[in-house]
């Protein structure tokens, strides 16, 4: 059984359809780690250009995905509620493999560093237990004011 929702996700971050690409939370350490669930449907808008003849999930679009997941463990904090973590940097972005239409995507991100309101999560994107893309990235937390 997950541990959050859907609906309980839009509770935390301000991601909507159809850019909110978690389905479910798993895993969470408020602060520290996430790990969510993307079950990548041929339904998907994305699939209808990129490629139509073999359907490929974007890896910036699993990039999102995976700092999703960071913003779900970044803003679980008291702190932090009610607040948007924003894409300051993306290091060392590895794409190991192709996403395609039935994957089930598990998207792990830990929080390694944090000063302030700018932090750095280690993200790793899994298929079947195989990395399909690796990343270190770094957010900025605004209060939206």
């Amino acid at each position: 059984m997950s541990l959050l929702s859907a609906k309980e996700i839009m509770e935390i971050i301000p991601h909507r359809q159809p850019f909110m690409l978690l389905d479910t939370v798993e895993e969470l350490t408020p602060g520290v780690k996430a790990v969510a669930k993307k079950c990548v449907s041929y339904n998907e808008p994305y699939f209808q250009g990129h490629f139509p003849k073999e359907p490929v999930m974007p890896g910036v679009l699993i990039i999102e995905a995976l700092a999703q997941a960071g913003a779900v463990a970044i803003l679980s904090l008291e702190e932090n509620k009610g607040k948007t973590a924003y894409f300051a940097a993306i290091q060392s972005a590895k794409f190991k493999r192709k996403v395609i239409p039935g994957d089930v995507l598990m998207l792990e991100t830990e929080i390694i560093k944090q000063k302030g309101s700018i932090g750095i999560g280690k993200a790793t994107a899994l298929v079947d237990g195989k990395i399909a893309v690796q990343a270190e990235l770094t957010f900025a937390i605004s209060d939206n004011q």
